[in-house]
Order: C-alpha cells, then sequence, then structure tokens
C-alpha cells in the first residue's frame, strides 16, 4: 500500500509504560516512574525516532482499588506533569510535550499560566490534554464528598476551555516592545482583560505572562462519550482514541470529523491518535510469547481491581469463572464501562479471563514483528481509522527501544512517517495551523 499521507506518532507515558506488569519484566526499570535519568533517556530516545510528543498521563489521586491491588501496580503513582515535562524541555530540543491537566479540580487561570510557561520554556512544544476526571478519590482529594456528574463535567470544559484560550489571548504577539530609550516594556493597548461570566467560571484577567510561542498550546481531548465527541469536534486538535478494532475507530473517526464540518471547523486540523500498545519479536511468534511473559506479571488482586476501575461497578464478587453479569449504570465513564463490556461480549470473556487481560492492558495491541506492526497502523491510516497513533510501549527501554530501532525504520522506508522533524514546533510536527489571536484580529 501508498499512501501520501503521514503517520503521526505520540508516545503515551503514564509516566512510564501502561501495562502494570512491566516493572516485573526481565531487563526493564522498576523505578522508572521516579528517575528521572530513566525518563530523560526515554524522551531523548523518542526525539531520535522522530516522534511527535511525549504525552505525560496524570491522576488526582491513588487509584481506587483494594490496597492489595494498589501494592501491586507501578502505575498508580507519577511525577507531576509540569514538573517532569518542565525538565525534559530542557534535556531536548524538538519533541513535543504534552501533560494533562483537569477542568474539574483546577482554576483556568492556574492551568492558562502553566502551559503558557511551558510553551515558552520548551519554546514552542506545549501540548494541553483536556481531562474531566470522573475518579470519586480524586474528588474526595480535592474537598468534595463525591464526584461531579458527568454531563456537568462536561459542560464545565467547554467553558473551562473558552476561558484558558483567552487568557492566552491576553496579549498581542508584538505587545512586549522593550524599548530601552522610551522606558517602553508593552503596549498597554496591545493587552485585553478576559472579563469572562460564566455559568461555572468567573474570570477577569488578562493572564499575566506572554502569549504563547504557538499562539495556544496545541488542545488534546480523549474523551468518547457523547459529551466528549462534541467536545472534540468544537475544541481539539489531538484525539487520544482508544478503540479495540479497525471498524470502530473507522465510525470514531468519522463521526468526529463529521462532527467538525458541520460546524466549520476543517478537519484535517484534528489529529485522531488512537492508543495501541506495540510488542515487537523477529518473529510473530516471539512477540506473542513476550506479551505471554508480560500478562503472566500481572497479579490476579490487580486484575479484578482494574477490572472494578472499568466497569465503575465493584467485580470482586463475581463468579470468576462464568460470563461477565449485567452492569447497571453509574456515573462513572460511560464510554470506558461501554468498551469493557463490549470486549466481554465480543471476545466470550469469563470475569477472570477478562479482568486478567484489563490487569495488564485490554485496549488495541500490534503484537508481530516491524513489518507487521507497519502493516497494521498503515491499514489504519489508509483506511481512516486514525491519523496515527499514541504509541504505548510494554517495558522500558526494551520496549520502547524495539519500536523506535526496528518499527519506525519500517516506517520511514514505506514513506509513512518523516525522517527528520520539518520546524521546531509541536504544531509544526502535526501539521496544525497557529491560532488567530480572537482579541486582536
Amino acid at each position: 500500500m501508498t499512501t501520501a499521507r503521514q503517520l503521526h506518532l505520540g508516545a503515551f507515558m503514564r509516566p512510564v509504560s501502561i501495562h502494570t506488569g512491566a516493572w516485573r519484566y526481565p531487563g526493564a526499570y522498576p523505578d522508572a516512574n521516579f528517575n528521572f535519568g530513566h525518563l530523560k533517556r526515554f524522551a531523548r530516545k523518542l526525539e531520535a525516532g522522530k516522534f511527535d510528543a511525549f504525552f505525560m498521563a496524570d491522576h488526582l489521586a491513588v487509584l481506587n482499588m483494594p490496597v492489595e491491588a494498589l501494592k501491586r501496580s507501578h502505575t498508580v503513582t507519577s511525577f507531576e506533569p509540569f514538573t517532569l515535562l518542565s525538565a525534559l524541555a530542557g534535556a531536548t530540543e524538538r519533541i513535543g510535550l504534552v501533560a494533562t491537566a483537569s477542568t474539574t479540580f483546577d482554576a483556568p487561570y492556574h492551568i492558562a499560566r502553566r502551559f503558557a510557561s511551558l510553551d515558552h520554556i520548551s519554546g514552542g512544544r506545549a501540548g494541553w490534554n483536556i481531562v474531566t476526571t470522573s475518579n470519586p478519590d480524586a474528588a474526595l482529594n480535592f474537598g468534595l464528598d463525591a464526584e461531579v456528574d458527568h454531563g456537568e463535567r462536561y459542560d464545565r470544559a467547554r467553558e473551562f476551555y473558552d476561558v484558558v484560550t483567552g487568557l492566552w489571548d491576553s496579549f498581542a504577539d508584538d505587545a512586549f516592545i522593550r524599548d530601552r530609550e522610551s522606558g517602553l516594556y508593552f503596549d498597554p493597548d496591545k493587552m485585553r482583560r478576559l472579563d469572562h461570566k460564566g455559568e461555572h467560571l468567573s474570570v477577569r484577567g488578562p493572564l499575566n505572562i506572554a502569549r504563547p510561542p504557538q499562539g495556544w498550546p496545541v488542545i488534546v481531548q480523549a474523551g468518547a462519550s457523547e459529551p466528549g465527541r462534541q467536545l472534540a469536534a468544537e475544541t481539539a486538535e489531538v484525539v487520544f482514541a482508544a478503540h479495540g478494532t479497525l471498524a470502530a475507530g473507522q465510525a470514531f473517526y468519522a463521526d468526529v470529523k463529521g462532527r467538525m464540518e458541520t460546524i466549520g471547523r476543517n478537519p484535517d486540523h484534528l489529529k485522531i491518535l488512537p492508543g495501541v500498545l506495540t510488542v515487537v519479536g523477529d518473529s510473530v511468534e516471539e512477540a506473542r510469547e513476550k506479551r505471554a511473559l508480560l500478562d503472566s506479571f500481572v497479579h490476579y488482586d490487580s486484575a479484578i481491581a482494574s477490572l472494578s476501575i472499568a466497569l465503575g461497578h465493584d467485580a470482586t464478587g463475581f463468579d470468576p469463572d462464568a460470563p461477565l453479569p449485567d452492569i447497571p449504570e453509574t456515573n462513572h465513564s460511560k464510554s470506558g464501562r461501554e468498551r469493557t463490556i463490549e470486549l466481554a461480549r465480543r471476545e466470550n470473556l469469563t470475569v477472570r479471563q477478562l479482568a486478567q487481560r484489563l490487569g495488564g492492558y485490554g485496549g488495541l495491541a500490534f503484537v508481530g514483528t516491524p513489518k507487521t506492526i507497519a502493516d497494521e497502523m498503515e491499514q489504519w491510516l489508509t483506511e481512516r481509522g486514525s491519523d496515527g497513533f499514541n504509541v504505548m510501549f510494554p517495558y522500558l527501554p526494551e520496549g520502547l527501544d524495539d519500536f523506535v530501532d526496528k518499527v519506525v525504520p519500517e516506517l520511514q522506508r514505506r514513506g509513512l512517517f518523516r525522517r527528520e522533524y520539518q520546524g521546531p514546533t509541536l504544531r509544526d510536527h502535526l501539521g496544525l495551523p497557529r491560532p488567530v489571536n480572537r482579541h486582536f484580529v
């Protein structure tokens, strides 16, 4: 297959592997979550592989699972994203730096200021992953007795986006004159207050920092529910999707891009990047053996806890060797719950099998040789299932090195992926326009 389109590749780091057994894999760095030397090595390796971005996921609480499961998982704790990515900005030159920040438990002024700072520090490489946070334990960490209703979270997120981007536009691009002779540091006619008063937020502004080098840091979003898709169509420039099949990816791709056309946005100004776990072997059989070994390091306590989180319902009382029973609807993330139930039904999995799958990583996975993995990525690109992928590595450093050293050259050989960066900013990597300042058109 040949195509004029090229893949975009982000690295989904949490801050390392999403697979809960990764830290136990032979040769893996068990302390990588809190070892800056290792994290710096990963970022530099990804930059050598010309990845678009290092994507730092985040949680605002220790995940709500039993202690017996918590004590076995490396995915429940990590550095604070801005601190880590600011440090990595000084250790890298081109790779984008995407941080998760919640609209539910933070103030828009804080988030606008942090991302503007990261964009300046990195020379225009910042991206904001907008999340609405459904973890009830996070609510307790911020003085709330219960999590915020699903619909209300998305209503607030939409208003939050308007406020943050409005704050980024507080100054014209040429507002800071810094004229030594006149003593004029900035032109006050090129500064605007936001004066926002909405249903959820009241923010005066202006932001006390110059407009970011990219105009706005790149907007990333991951919601797959009805409100999440609409928010993506209206605001996002990258969507971190989660689909287990090409058909599901194609349906999501067509839906969100179609919504963009309906509201007058250019569909090319949004890149849809499903998450995919990649396990590379010299043969398909070897790759499958690596995946089986990796999954074998997941303890059942962790597995059943992961299933409970995915369902938003306590699964510890289910019969492990029976099919998944009917699950009542909750205020939990609806898209995650529906994906989990659909996986169980599609593959006729028992509770035990489903838990073990989710306990490690239950989403899309490409397990094979550099050629077969490149084949699958090319098919998703050419058949409009995605614009690329957020790659998740099964264990580090080997899993990351395998992808960069073996899969990336195969993609480059096919003309599917860049050999060099075309510009200094994350927007350059993604082919996204620089937003016009709405206050100074």
